[in-house]
């Protein structure tokens, strides 16, 4: 487990590197590339939105989480964000409700059981006493 940590650890420390490297570059590059660049980020974060816009019913139905694509602070997005949660907890809520329905379910189940075996040993032609009678069931036992 320590390595898998380690590894996390490192591929972050990369990441942090790499990071750095590209924003000391992007400082360096001139003021019309760097325009394309931030209105070819603009495009591709729309177009990537739209698509999680258009797969959002699909994932929701399978119970899945959308990715983040980006760090959009709009109200929509956080709304969004509130709404997934509240379908987790509503699915947790119906969850633990269809639990305790199987519960109970089970217990009345057991308790209509035992009420057919006392209300038949009530009807039965034998004493109650009998059926607490070691010799009953010995008798009962090489009977059959």
């Amino acid at each position: 487990m320590s390595t898998r940590n380690e590894k996390e650890i490192n591929e972050r420390r990369l990441a942090h590197e790499i990071r750095t490297a590209l924003d000391a570059g992007a400082n360096a590059l001139p003021a019309d590339v760097t325009e394309r660049l931030a209105a070819a980020r603009r495009i591709a974060l729309s177009r990537k939105k739209a698509q999680a816009v258009a797969t959002v019913p699909q994932l929701a139905i399978a119970g899945m989480q959308t990715a983040d694509f980006g760090e959009d602070d709009s109200p929509l997005h956080r709304a969004g964000s509130w709404l997934r949660r509240l379908g987790l907890v509503w699915t947790l809520v119906a969850l633990a409700a269809g639990l305790a329905g199987i519960y109970h379910w089970q217990q009345q189940k057991r308790v209509d059981e035992l009420a057919d075996v006392d209300a038949a040993m009530l009807l039965d032609d034998l004493p109650p006493t009998a059926y607490a009678d070691q010799g009953f069931h010995v008798f009962l036992k090489r009977g059959q």
